[in-house]
Parts: C-alpha cells; structure tokens; sequence
C-alpha cells in the first residue's frame, strides 16, 4: 500500500519538474557546461572524480559533479566530499525527492550536457535527469519514457565500474560531430 501511494507521488513530482527543453545528440564542442552524477559507493569513484575533472578542463567545460552518497554514516565517520554538491539519504524526502537545495544548485549551473555514471534507475537520479535542463542527456540505464539520449550499458557478462563506463562515455562523445 505505502508504495502505490510513494510512485503516485513520485509521479506527480517527476509531471510537475520534468524539463521541456528538447534533447538531442550534442557534439563536444557545442557543450559549455556540464554537470555528472556519481554513486560514492563505486570503488573507482574517486579515480572517476579526477577523470571527470580532466575532461571538463580538456575541453573548456565549465563542470560540476554531484556525489550520490547513501551510505549510513557514523558518528565517528566523515563524509568524503563536499557537502555542498553530495546528495545524502537526509536529503531525500518520504518518496525519495532530492530536497529543493540540491535540485536548485543542480539547475543553477544551467548545464549543456547531463551524464549519469549512477548504474540504477532509482527515484533520485530518474527525478534529477527529468528534471534537468540539459540538451544532451546520458546515462548507464535508460530511464522510463526515454530520458537519455545515449545509454552506454555494461556488457552482459560485467559490470563496469563508473570509471570505465565513463571512459566510454568520453570516447563516444569523440566520435559524435
């Protein structure tokens, strides 16, 4: 019962933000700003950080990257990235809705290019990938009604680490001119 009345809200959030701005397959040079999601709980996050991070600068991308961060933290544990641009499970509402702080700062930076390393299509980041302005929408998993404009899978036989799906990610993005 609690979660047929979670995914009516959820639905009903994800009809009231849902982006209008038309996406498309962007070339690289077109892209001026970017914002990427990552799942701290990814051995490799942190390598893929630093990938991220030489992308946007190889290519004059004005980036930010937002940390999905679930974990149960304990007292004596610190979080490993910048509170500021981590969404935490506080940040969630009852039926999983990242708080309007987050979304804000998401929409804010006015992306170009929207990539998703989060390998699940959980409420938080389908809300968020909706809900962004972007033009060019990637992901690892489809969405429902069709949200990414590419979707670089794992192969059937492994799953990739979010560095590896984003490397690519980064060699496709070459190709497209």
């Amino acid at each position: 019962m609690i979660e047929e009345i979670k995914d009516i809200f959820r639905r009903k959030g994800l009809k009231k933000h849902a982006s209008q701005v038309p996406t498309a397959l962007t070339p690289i040079k077109q892209v001026r700003s970017a914002v990427a999601f990552i799942d701290v709980s990814d051995t490799s996050f942190d390598a893929c950080k630093m990938a991220i991070q030489a992308f946007y600068r190889d290519y004059d991308i004005k980036g930010d990257i937002f940390f999905f961060d679930f974990r149960k933290i304990g007292k004596g544990e610190r979080l490993i990235t910048s509170i500021q641009t981590t969404v935490l499970l506080k940040d969630l509402n009852w039926f999983d809705k990242p708080s309007e702080e987050k979304i804000g700062l998401m929409l804010g930076s006015n992306p170009d290019l929207f990539i998703s390393l989060i390998n699940n299509n959980n409420y938080p980041i389908e809300f968020m990938a909706n809900c962004s302005q972007a033009k060019f929408k990637i992901g690892r998993k489809q969405l429902p009604n069709g949200v990414f404009d590419l979707v670089i899978s794992d192969p059937p036989e492994k799953e990739l680490s979010q560095l590896d799906s984003f490397k690519a990610i980064r060699a496709f993005l070459n190709k497209i001119s």
